[in-house]
C-alpha cells in the first residue's frame, strides 16, 4: 500500500512539474507521445518566430493574436505559464503579470544610496509620485475588489499582446522507425518581450513558457478565438492547433541541443554566418531523411 500510494505521489508531482515519464517511455509533454523504441533519431531544435512576418501574420490578426489567446487564458486560469521551457517549474500568476507590466521610467534608488539615507524626497523632480506618471502606491494594488476601474488601471500598466511579437519555440525532431517518417514535435512555446519594450536595458525577455500540450488540449481546441486567420476565405479560418500541424509558419533555426547548450549566433559569433548556418543546418536534416529513405 506504501509503495502504491509513493507511486501515485510522484506521478502527480511529475504531471505538475512537467516531468517526462522514463517509467513507460513515452515523453509526457508531447501532444502525440512515441514510444522510445520507436525513436531511431532525436534531435531538439529552437525556433525563433517573428509574428510580424508576413507569412506569419494570420497568427496575428487583430483581437485574435496568439499572445492574446494565451494572456488570456492565464488570467482566466485556464493555462499556467512555466518560468522556462524545460516545462518543470511552473510560475505564478503573479510572477507572470509582473513580467508582462510595462517597467517603470522613473528615476529609482538603488540599495546604496537607500542605505545612505537617500530618500524619495532627494529625486527631486524625476520621480516618487509626480503627476505625469503616478505614485507607486496608486498603481495597481487597490482594495482587491476588481471594479472596473482597477482592471483598466491594470491593463494600462501592462504590455498589450499585438507588442509582444516574439516567440520561441522548442521542437523534438524525431524519427519514427514504426511510421518511416520524420516527425516534428513541438514541447513548448515561449513569448518574448522584445527589446524595444525594454528601453530600459535594451534587451529582450522572457515573458513566460508554455506547454504546448496543454495549450492544445486545454486552449486552442474547439476554441473560436483561436484561429490562423485565413485572408482570402474567411470562412475556412483554421485552428492554431491545425496551423502549427501543417507548419503553416515561417520560423529559423536560433539553436540545436550541443553540450555547451550554445546559440547558433554564440558558435558564429557573427549575424550573417549564424544565419547562413542556421539555413544549411536545416537543409541537413532534411537530406538526413532523404538518406534514410534512401537506405
Amino acid at each position: 500500500m506504501a509503495a502504491l500510494v509513493c507511486g501515485v505521489t510522484f506521478s502527480a508531482n511529475a504531471q505538475e512539474f512537467g516531468m517526462e515519464y522514463a517509467q513507460d517511455g513515452y515523453n509526457h509533454n508531447s501532444i502525440r507521445p512515441l514510444h522510445e523504441s520507436h525513436i531511431m533519431y532525436k534531435k531538439t531544435l529552437w525556433f525563433r518566430m517573428s509574428l510580424k512576418e508576413k507569412q506569419n501574420l494570420p497568427f496575428f490578426a487583430a483581437e485574435n493574436e496568439i499572445t492574446k489567446v494565451i494572456i488570456d487564458a492565464v488570467k482566466l486560469g485556464i493555462i499556467r505559464p512555466y518560468a522556462n521551457d524545460s516545462l518543470r517549474t511552473r510560475m505564478s500568476q503573479e510572477e507572470f503579470l509582473e513580467n508582462l507590466t510595462i517597467p517603470s521610467e522613473e528615476v529609482q534608488l538603488t540599495e546604496e544610496e537607500i542605505a545612505m539615507g537617500f530618500t524619495s524626497d532627494d529625486l527631486g523632480g524625476f520621480g516618487g509620485g509626480g503627476d505625469d506618471w503616478g505614485s507607486g502606491g496608486d498603481g495597481g494594488g487597490g482594495d482587491g475588489g476588481g471594479g472596473d476601474g482597477a482592471e483598466a488601471e491594470t491593463a494600462a500598466n501592462e504590455f498589450y499582446p499585438n507588442q509582444l511579437h516574439l516567440l520561441e519555440l522548442k521542437e523534438d525532431l524525431l524519427f519514427d522507425n514504426k511510421h518511416s517518417r520524420m516527425k516534428h514535435d513541438i514541447q513548448a512555446i515561449t513569448i518574448i518581450i522584445p527589446a524595444e519594450m525594454n528601453p530600459s536595458t535594451g534587451l529582450e525577455k522572457k515573458l513566460a513558457a508554455f506547454s504546448y500540450k496543454e495549450l492544445v488540449q486545454n486552449l486552442f481546441r474547439d476554441n473560436s478565438q483561436a484561429i490562423w486567420y485565413n485572408e482570402h476565405n474567411n470562412r475556412h479560418h483554421r485552428n492554431l492547433e491545425e496551423a502549427f500541424d501543417l507548419r503553416l509558419f515561417n520560423a529559423r533555426v536560433i539553436k540545436y541541443d550541443n553540450a555547451k547548450n550554445d546559440m547558433i549566433i554564440d558558435i558564429y559569433e557573427d549575424d550573417r554566418s549564424a544565419l547562413i548556418a542556421a539555413q544549411q543546418y536545416e537543409h541537413q536534416l532534411v537530406e538526413y531523411e532523404s538518406h534514410l529513405w534512401e537506405n
